[in-house]
């Protein structure tokens, strides 16, 4: 607030020396003029040889005088001196033709007040050269400028005094909302929210904000607190479960089962796993992943489904398939759709790839018991499982569908649920890519084909062969 009355006061004292300079400049510029007008008047009568005595000159604050080269005056004004030269000899310069010359001498030279201005203007010939002096007198002009500083010496204070307590008005009114903002701030607390101003501007506009960051921290802690709880939750029964065997074999001193030993810590690895993958998602998140290259979907399927040998059909192919993106990260997606799929399927599990329109779309269909449709958005939530899938042995930690929704959205998918009959499908769509060409060449008959070895992705191809 001090600072910006302080800007104000040095604002109004700059406007008002410049108001003053600019005026009084003015003023004296156009008494000049007006006398330089009066001068060029007499020359022109000198020069047509019918200069009259006394000079025809107007107004009481004017004089004019005639000099010759001997500085004697030939003609006068009425009221000014007909034997002293307004200019004594050691003031008078030497007058240019091109411009005329300004001189200030007192004004009881030529008993006037204030101070006079006199402007020289030659005339006349070579032969007899003759000089212009018009004396004007500059106290009206004087007093006009001290009556404005006089007048802004006595207002300036008092206007000071009033934008002062105006702006104090106006900005504390306008700081007030923040002001509350920022006590309510100091004062938040778990739940809580800013107040929000009665006016709709920008401080409203900011509080609203402001909420919403509040708001999506809070979640963001709720998240976190669960994620941290669930992790804990599901760390601790492989944890206890290997201290449990571990306790018992040495009391009774037969060594462990190491079947459910392996069993609890490849447990424990996935889920560290899974874990250290949601971590670094959520680090990445807003931000652009790295596109690693091409990826051929067909092939990066038959790579999956032949992990699966017994469990998992692979059906034909639609087209040919290309996305770009990170093919391990893919490889991620579909086996974690694979692994659930088996986990819950009765007999069979079907994967399938199409391309539809610009997008690729994948499909993982099984036919077991299906997720209803109330809880196929919640499923994707991590640590979420349903209770059919709460089992140690045969269900997950509840990670892999959220590793999946991650992973897909960092390629610009989607991730959805369905019914089948009987059974789920899980529909995974991405952006569709162009095949890559041979490097090297505009061959188009040098593509890609779907069947060829993994390496292709790299960059290089073979030409097709004709069918026969």
């Amino acid at each position: 607030m001090l600072l910006g009355v302080s800007g104000l006061v040095a604002g109004l004292m700059v406007g008002g020396v410049l108001l003053v300079t600019v005026l009084g400049g003015t003023l004296h510029r156009g008494a000049e003029d007006s006398a330089v007008k009066t001068a060029d008047g007499l020359a022109e009568l000198i020069a047509n040889d019918s200069l009259p005595d006394p000079l025809p000159v107007t107004g009481d604050d004017v004089r004019a005088q005639v000099i010759d080269g001997d500085g004697r005056v030939r003609a006068a004004s009425l009221g000014a001196d007909r034997l002293v030269p307004f200019l004594y000899a050691d003031e008078r310069p030497a007058v240019r033709r091109d411009k005329p010359t300004t001189v200030y001498i007192p004004g009881e030279r030529i008993g006037v007040n204030g101070p006079v201005q006199v402007v020289a203007v030659p005339a006349g010939t070579a032969a007899e050269p003759r000089t212009v002096l018009v004396a004007k007198s500059l106290g009206d002009l004087v007093r006009a400028v001290d009556l404005l500083k006089h007048s802004l010496l006595i207002a300036y204070p008092l206007l000071v005094l009033l934008l002062a307590a105006i702006a104090w008005r106006v900005i504390g009114a306008t700081l007030r909302p923040v002001e509350a903002l920022r006590a309510g701030a100091e004062a938040i607390t778990d739940g809580a929210r800013l107040p929000l101003p009665e006016s709709r501007d920008e401080i409203h506009r900011l509080a609203v904000t402001l909420n919403g960051m509040l708001g999506r921290l809070e979640r963001a802690r709720a998240r976190q607190r669960t994620f941290v709880a669930d992790a804990a939750h599901e760390l601790r029964s492989p944890l206890a479960n290997l201290r449990t065997q571990l306790e018992v074999a040495q009391r009774i001193g037969d060594p462990p089962d190491t079947d459910d030993l392996l069993a609890d810590v490849r447990r424990l690895g996935r889920l560290v796993d899974d874990l250290l993958l949601l971590a670094r998602a959520d680090d990445l998140a807003g931000r652009p992943d790295p596109v690693t290259g091409p990826v051929d979907v067909g092939g990066l399927l038959a790579e999956v489904a032949a992990r699966y040998p017994a469990k998992v059909t692979l059906l034909p192919v639609a087209g040919t398939p290309w996305t770009v993106g990170d093919e391990a990260a893919l490889d991620r997606v579909v086996a974690n759709l694979l692994d659930n799929a088996v986990r819950h399927a009765r007999s069979r599990v079907e994967l399938a790839a199409a391309v539809v329109g610009d997008q690729v779309e994948i499909t993982v269909t099984d036919d077991g018991p299906g997720v209803p449709a109330a809880d196929r958005d919640r499923v994707f939530d991590r640590f979420t499982r349903l209770d059919d899938a709460r089992a140690r042995d045969a269900g997950g930690a509840g990670l892999g569908l959220s590793i999946v929704r991650e992973l897909v959205a960092r390629h610009g998918g989607t991730v959805t649920l369905a019914d089948a009959e009987p059974g789920l499908r899980v529909l995974v769509r991405l952006p569709a890519a162009e095949l890559p060409a041979m490097p090297g060449t505009d061959d188009p008959d040098l593509v890609v084909e779907p069947d060829q070895p993994r390496s292709v992705q790299t960059g290089l191809a073979r030409p097709t062969t004709p069918a026969g």
